[in-house]
């Protein structure tokens, strides 16, 4: 299997941490997302490191016994040591003060430190979770709910292992996962994750559930709002989004994998130690191995190996994977790091080799358009309340965040249209019906379309001499009427003689002033178009030469010049009855550089009666 297949990966740079032996006894602190390398009892010392710790901390304590738990306070200030099941020692002598107390008969506990509560497993068959919340100093107690277990033998009294539960943040809520190893309905044969999503008001509800389709040992984590499920037995991963459509009958909407089953991504353990060691070839390491422990959200940790890894989702893999473009834009908007594989995607549908049919595509754009709209709103309801004086209300307002999966119309105009339209091979009316449907989508979802959208439908227009198609645009406003396009269209005059109506009247629209429109001209070099413009609407002869011979000599086309100066003589001539240029009209350089290249002779005589 190529690498091009694995679509999870272990981190590049892991975590390194003493193996846990019999000397060495290894913990994982959840909340810190810390190891604990403790050595024989804390007498040897006591290492302790983190992902984002540059320097790990380490110190000794008196062995006082076995160590069962081992963790710090946030930001490492208070550090407790559990060595009985009934006792916590702070090394440090400090003060402690109870602030509230519940009865409650607990047969294991479970902690999220991302959304701060605690699950309390009670009663004979450990299957009814008491959740409490901390904010502020203060515990809330939330509705108890059961979790269902699955039918077993009379032989056997069922219960709900702690194994089988994890709690995760999956798209901003907090969810209970229950790893449920038989399913409840008996025609359906292996084991499925039952998501139950816990409110901070209200009662917990069973919402998803996500069909594995195997049985076995199996691992979840969370990556990037995805779910992740490990297979020991096939040493395989299948991932779910529960943002992606399912089955749903009424109360709850059933899951597929997203994806075929695969293996994480083959690593290799890096060779520590002397330069001359190094250079040996690293050692791959052992994947799925039984010294795995997983903890949420996305850790993985081989206590035997020493290595405590971030599991990742490599997205570049799943768009081959995912034949159906709508379902892989649905899937890749949600992803954190989306945007250049949305937009290489969006490449490779209008490539030659995997070109995709009309429908399709239209499908894509509305899909971007949608996120992109849903941004431009929010933005724009920011700054109403802004302007409005809301920005100091409680709690207070949050600028909308700009995610990777806001494709706007530059995005895809630089990085997917633009060089769409410069293949020569494809064919032309299917690039017009690519760029009329995405300008189609963003009029669709009310979305002001950008002008070099629509100089770029022109251009392309013209280069196949499809003047009747512009014609008609412009006449039935398919284009929107601008500045930029009305003197795109001046300059297109000398191919396609309409044009020049087209653009006046679209500039009347406008309410364009005049030598607005010349300066615009000019800017582009146009020098020509600017000077018929002038003509047409009978200001030439209150137009200053010199500015035109400026704008004509930075072309540095010098016939373009001559024409140019040539015109000015004559309208002298017309007016004054003379050729030459008066010195109010500071043209003496114009005049110096008209003789250098093309010589006295050239130079027009005044002509008389």
């Amino acid at each position: 299997m190529g690498e091009e297949d694995y679509y999870l990966e272990l981190c590049e740079r892991p975590v390194q941490f003493e193996k846990a032996n019999p000397v060495n006894c290894v913990f994982f602190d959840e909340a810190n997302k810390q190891v604990f390398a403790v050595r024989s009892g804390g007498a040897t010392g006591v290492v302790v490191k983190g992902p984002d710790d540059r320097n790990p901390i380490s110190f000794r304590m008196d062995d006082k016994g076995e160590v069962k738990c081992i963790k710090f306070s946030l930001e490492n200030k208070i550090l407790a040591v559990q060595r009985t099941s009934k006792t916590v020692v702070l090394p440090e002598k400090r003060s402690l003060k109870l602030l509230k107390s519940h009865n409650i008969n607990v047969n294991w506990y479970m902690y999220c430190p991302e959304s701060a509560v605690i699950l309390l497993s009670t009663t004979v068959l450990e299957n009814v979770l008491q959740p409490f919340y901390f904010r502020a100093g203060t515990m809330t107690k939330l509705p108890k709910f059961e979790i269902e277990l699955p039918a077993a033998p009379k032989s056997t009294k069922p219960s709900l292992s702690e194994r089988d539960i994890a709690m995760a943040t999956i798209y901003g809520q907090l969810y209970v996962l229950f790893l449920r190893h038989h399913s409840r309905t008996s025609n359906s044969t292996g084991a499925e994750v039952v998501l139950y999503h816990l409110p901070r008001e209200g009662s917990c509800k069973k919402v998803h559930i996500l069909k594995l389709n195997r049985t076995g040992k199996f691992a979840l984590n969370v990556v990037d709002n995805l779910v992740v499920v490990h297979h020991q037995d096939t040493e395989t991963s299948v991932i779910f989004d529960i943002k992606l459509r399912g089955e749903f009958d009424g109360t709850v909407t059933f899951h597929h994998p997203v994806l075929p089953a695969r293996s994480i991504q083959p690593y290799q353990i890096p060779l520590a130690g002397p330069a001359a060691v190094t250079s040996q070839s690293p050692v791959p390491c052992k994947l799925y191995s039984s010294s795995w422990i997983v903890f949420q959200p996305d850790i993985i940790i081989s206590a035997s190996q020493g290595y405590l890894w971030n599991l990742q989702v490599k997205l570049e893999p799943i768009v081959n994977l995912l034949p159906d473009k709508g379902r892989l834009m649905d899937f890749l908007l949600q992803r954190k790091e989306c945007k250049m594989v949305i937009l290489s995607v969006c490449s490779q549908m209008l490539s030659e080799s995997d070109r995709v049919a009309l429908p399709v595509v239209a499908t894509v754009f509305d899909k971007l358009n949608h996120e992109y709209k849903k941004y431009l709103d929010a933005e724009q309801s920011y700054t109403v309340a802004v302007e409005a004086g809301q920005s100091r209300s409680n709690p207070p307002l949050k600028r909308p965040m700009r995610t990777q999966a806001v494709v706007d119309q530059s995005d895809l105009y630089t990085h997917v249209l633009s060089p769409f339209t410069e293949n020569k091979e494809m064919p032309h009316k299917f690039v017009i019906a690519v760029l009329m449907e995405y300008i189609r989508s963003l009029n669709q979802f009310q979305i002001t379309v950008q002008h070099y959208l629509h100089e770029l439908v022109i251009k392309t227009l013209v280069q196949h001499n499809l003047f009747y198609m512009l014609h008609q645009f412009l006449q039935y406003h398919v284009l929107s009427d601008s500045k930029p396009l009305a003197c795109l269209l001046l300059s297109l005059e000398s191919f396609y003689p309409p044009a020049h109506q087209l653009s006046l009247d679209m500039l009347k629209r406008l309410s364009t002033a005049n030598d607005e429109i010349v300066e615009v001209l000019l800017s582009k070099h146009q020098v020509l178009a600017a000077l018929r413009f002038i003509r047409g609407i009978g200001g030439h002869d209150n137009i200053s030469a010199r500015k035109f011979l400026d704008a004509a000599k930075q072309t540095e086309d010098n016939m373009l010049f001559y024409t140019i100066f040539r015109f000015f003589e004559q309208r002298n001539q017309r007016l004054r009855g003379n050729p030459s240029f008066t010195p109010g009209e500071h043209c003496e350089e114009h005049v110096a550089f008209f003789k250098q290249v093309f010589g006295d002779q050239a130079l027009m005589r005044p002509t008389t009666f």
